[in-house]
């Protein structure tokens, strides 16, 4: 028994919930009729069938089947490609079977999910809800988290605030809700927040939740303590006002009885008196801590309040090496013109902002896995001649991983980035960067150094408005 088979193509790409067809031709080259079945074989051969199931064929005459892929837009089907065969078992000769290959490429999809467990939490002093992050796509997802509100009423604690999270898998952030004002007295008070899931290319998954703020005593007890406190007063100023006369009998019959038996002023001379005493002592000292207080505390001892540790970074890209040891990582923020400095996100989330007209003045970058980091950057130039900026005097390098590394200026007039430049120890450094007035660049890669990686137009009056950055 001979057959002759062929794959027409022998590698098709299709998109997760479509279809595409695959033709496979083959010849009997034997001397006897036969009827030839068909199985797939491979990843894909769940969602995949063969039209017709079967096919008989006379020697030398050629027919055709066809291959239908079908992939569901499911995490099952996994992005890229995916290599299958088709079993082909002739009826008269079972032993002698053909198993022509190809290879299937699936394209990637992304659909995220997120969910706040519980939607509503309630506390005096905190709340402790978990946002659970669902990635039904086909690939890899890599976000960051952060929380905002209106007003600004509440402290966010994150953990982890950066996931990767494999297709069909999820992830679960803890969430610590601080209220920065706490009711001492009252009623509970309502406190709408948004935890944003941010991916890179992408707008933020923003998730609502509440958080219902408890006051610290109920209203009833503080009523109850004012109307304790008002009658405590006013018995104490009704006691002070009409506290009764006391006189003792006793002490004006001594009285009395004294002057009866005392000697006439005649009968005796009177003595002198003694001389006053003179009071020789020095006077006490003087409090000092009282008087330093009354006169502005500057006797007094100062109590400082230590501010919290910011979130550089650093301790973003030492979080994500955390759970994941292995891999290559950077982290960074930008300081934007009027906000400040931005929280870090990592490997290829947008930094900075976009459509805003607010530029980047400086920025705050970390890697892991790399072998540290080196950078500068171009500023703007008020006495340009050329239409270009100036480029900072010197060159920042860390060249460990797991640090922070600064460029730029976070003072008030300082100028803005015109172009940044880094380079790394390992691997290949990229940027995507979007400039004012301009649409975001075409991702930049370069090799390690002493290759440079540079992102901007230096235009002198085109400012850094966003970046991504990745090794």
């Amino acid at each position: 028994m001979s057959l002759w088979t062929s794959l027409e193509p022998a590698s098709a790409t299709v998109d997760p919930g479509g279809s595409t067809r695959v033709r496979l031709r083959l010849r009997n080259t034997g001397d006897v009729v036969d009827e030839y079945r068909f199985e797939l074989v491979g990843p894909v051969a769940p969602w995949t069938r063969v039209e017709p199931p079967s096919l008989r064929l006379f020697p030398g005459t050629t027919g055709t089947v066809e291959l239908i892929f079908a992939p569901p837009r499911t995490p099952d089907a996994v992005a890229g490609p995916n290599p299958y065969a088709v079993r082909i078992t002739p009826t008269e000769h079972p032993e002698a079977t053909t198993v022509p290959e190809g290879n299937l490429t699936i394209t990637p999809f992304t659909e995220v999910r997120a969910e706040l467990v519980p939607p509503t939490v309630k506390g005096r002093f905190r709340g402790r809800p978990r946002l659970a992050v669902d990635n039904l796509g086909n690939t890899r997802l890599t976000a960051s988290v952060s929380g905002s509100d209106n007003g600004d009423q509440l402290s966010y604690d994150l953990y982890p605030s950066n996931v990767q999270i494999e297709p069909g898998r999820a992830a679960f952030v803890r969430t610590t809700l601080k209220p920065r004002q706490i009711i001492w007295f009252g009623s509970k008070e309502q406190r709408p927040y948004t935890l944003n899931v941010l991916r890179s290319g992408v707008d933020p998954l923003a998730v609502e939740g509440t958080y219902v703020q408890r006051g610290f005593l109920p209203r009833w007890l503080a009523t109850f303590l004012g109307v304790f406190v008002a009658l405590a007063i006013t018995f104490v100023m009704l006691w002070i006002a009409y506290k009764p006369a006391v006189a003792s009998g006793a002490t004006e019959k001594t009285v009395e009885a004294g002057a009866t038996l005392a000697p006439s002023p005649s009968a005796s001379s009177s003595a002198p008196l003694p001389p006053a005493p003179t009071n020789t002592s020095a006077p006490p000292p003087a409090d000092t801590g009282a008087t330093a207080g009354a006169g502005g505390g500057g006797g007094g001892q100062a109590t400082a309040t230590a501010k919290p540790k910011a979130d550089t970074a650093a301790t973003a890209v030492n979080r994500l090496a955390a759970s994941d040891p292995s891999g290559r990582h950077v982290c960074y923020r930008a300081f934007v013109d009027g906000k400040g400095w931005q929280i870090p996100v990592c490997d290829g989330t947008v930094a900075g902002t976009v459509g805003q007209a607010r530029s980047i003045k400086a920025l705050n970058v970390a890697v892991y896995g790399v072998q540290g980091s080196a950078g500068t950057a171009m500023v703007h130039d008020d006495q340009s001649t050329n239409g270009q900026g100036k480029w900072l005097p010197e060159w920042t390098a860390i060249k460990a991983d797991g640090k922070d590394n600064y460029i730029g200026s976070t003072k008030k007039d300082a100028p803005y980035l015109v172009t940044f430049t880094w380079n790394i120890g390992s691997g290949q450094a990229c940027n995507v960067v979007k400039v004012r007035d301009q649409d975001w660049h075409d991702q930049s890669c370069n090799n390690a150094r002493p290759d440079l990686n540079t992102a901007g137009s230096f235009d002198n009056s085109r400012w850094i408005e966003a970046i991504k950055l990745t090794v």
